[in-house]
């Protein structure tokens, strides 16, 4: 193996193990040793690839939102359909839910280091919604995609609130009744031209 080749495969084992670090710590918990030894890797190396716990904080989520905007797409159809693949990515892997709530309490109102590609990208979605309902939000396209987001990923965030609102007791709502709410109620919030022209 090359050293290039090997100096990636570190990378991705950083990666992989820092995810599950800051997902069960957040930022301020997390220890780049534990980090090296989940990955088998010396704690230098987090610094020679990343540069800081926070530089090395910020990949993980660029690449956990990437693998997200990759398996969920945009939402240039249904946006019911589209909330339910939120949901079911975020139901699937909870990491990033965790890391946005560390991400959150972390930073709180400060800019995050890469504010402007991820607005960028949550305007390009923005924009697809706008599409995908024939211009029917009227210019509220951006709160409308927010209001989706909460619709699918807040019940997978809190849920003991899901339990505890919807009374089922001390089980977990069904998760395909919760999927099947998700998406009537997106479909309410944004009516796709595609849902009712077909």
């Amino acid at each position: 193996m090359t050293t290039s080749a090997r100096s990636e495969e570190t990378r991705a084992r950083l990666l992989a193990a820092a995810r599950t670090e800051f997902a069960e710590h957040g930022m301020s918990g997390a220890r780049v040793d534990r980090i090296a030894v989940r990955a088998g890797a010396n704690k230098e190396r987090i610094y020679g690839h990343f540069g800081s716990k926070e530089k090395l904080f910020s990949a993980v989520v660029a690449e956990a939102l990437n693998d997200h905007a990759v398996r969920v797409g945009l939402p240039d159809g249904d946006p019911g359909e589209y909330a339910g693949r939120m949901y079911d990515f975020h139901r699937s892997n909870p990491e990033l839910t965790r890391m946005m709530m560390w991400e959150a309490l972390y930073y709180g109102d400060l800019a995050l280091p890469d504010d402007g590609v991820r607005s960028a990208h949550y305007a390009r979605k923005a924009a697809a919604l706008e599409e995908s309902t024939g211009g029917r939000l009227a210019g509220d396209a951006a709160a409308t995609f927010l209001a989706l987001i909460g619709v699918a990923v807040w019940p997978l965030a809190f849920p003991q609130m899901a339990r505890l609102v919807l009374g089922a007791g001390q089980e977990q709502p069904d998760p395909e009744a919760l999927r099947a709410y998700v998406v009537e109620t997106a479909r309410r919030l944004a009516p796709s031209r595609y849902v009712q022209e077909g």
